[in-house]
């Protein structure tokens, strides 16, 4: 078992996640985080941590379908090891549908730069 990151994420980027977690393997896209699958140790620190409820087991119904793209993402994008400040307005996407359609950015975020 390993937990992913879903859509629930997007715009919403709180970090109190990577803070908790004892491996580091929370990665940064510019406006969500993904867990790379190998590198979690399925603690589940994590998922008590986040506001949105974003970080599910993979043996959640429809969690499968995003183990693979925490893969590919966590692969691509750079590793966050310390809590950031959440976007100004992330409270305002809690429970917003279709995130990933309307809002994903497919780019890198910063890291711990």
């Amino acid at each position: 078992m390993t937990y992913i990151v879903n859509d629930k994420c997007i715009r919403c980027k709180y970090t109190d996640c990577v803070e908790v977690c004892p491996v580091d393997c929370f990665y940064e896209g510019e406006n969500m985080l993904v867990i790379h699958p190998d590198e979690c140790i399925d603690c589940g620190v994590c998922e008590p941590e986040c506001p949105p409820e974003a970080i599910l087991p993979d043996t959640e119904k429809g969690a499968d379908l995003w183990v693979q793209f925490n893969l590919e993402k966590s692969e691509a994008w750079p590793n966050i090891t310390r809590r950031k400040d959440a976007p100004i307005d992330a409270d305002e996407y809690q429970g917003v549908e279709d995130k990933f359609k309307r809002y994903f950015i497919d780019r890198p975020g910063k890291g711990d730069e």
